[in-house]
């Protein structure tokens, strides 16, 4: 767990709320933000961490391919009225995010929003709604997956009238394992 520098002052409570929303995540969606986190911001090498055969390392592989684009959109995010920028950012995001629902592991918006607030950014909030729809609608993904990504989205989600400029504070990050037995 660590606060991302540069955010300002740190309210406990603010703390605390994503630290509790992070763990109301299942254990697989809170392995895959971390591994996420790790790999769009070069953290550890996510191979080594997160990779538990070959698969994992090819899918790790191609999602470092993936966020490379990253400072692309952290650039071009548009404020909430930017519609000239629309296309070749919107197209970029709902690529990305289609990437990531398609590994299985992020299986709400709520679990979605909390990683890509922390990948794009606090002002990236207004465009995350219809990123999430526009990736859980397409056809690579099961119907059955489908129903389920776009059922975890809130009416309130999908119409707030505005939405907070608070930067995230809660970053997770991975914990070696203690042995119970050395520690003590």
């Amino acid at each position: 767990m660590v606060a991302k520098k540069g955010v300002g002052p740190v309210t406990g409570e603010k703390l605390i709320s994503e630290m509790k929303e992070f763990a109301s995540f299942d254990k697989s969606t809170q392995r895959y933000i971390r591994r996420s986190l790790d790999t769009a911001f070069s953290r550890k090498d996510p191979i080594a961490t997160w990779a538990r055969d070959e698969g994992e390392a090819a899918a790790i592989n191609a999602q470092k391919r993936f966020y490379a684009q990253l400072p692309h959109l952290r650039a071009d995010i548009p404020d909430d009225s930017g519609l000239d920028m629309l296309e070749p950012f919107l197209g970029l995001l709902t690529t990305l995010s289609a990437f990531d629902l398609a590994q299985g592991r992020i299986d709400s918006f709520s679990a979605y929003r909390f990683l890509y607030e922390r990948l794009l950014g606090a002002q990236v909030r207004p465009w995350l709604p219809a990123a999430f729809c526009a990736a859980a609608a397409l056809p690579h993904l099961h119907p059955d997956r489908r129903r389920i990504l776009l059922q975890s989205i809130s009416e309130g989600a999908a119409t707030a009238a505005g939405w907070s400029s608070r930067e995230p504070v809660f970053w997770p990050e991975w914990v070696e394992k203690v042995d119970a037995e050395a520690a003590a």
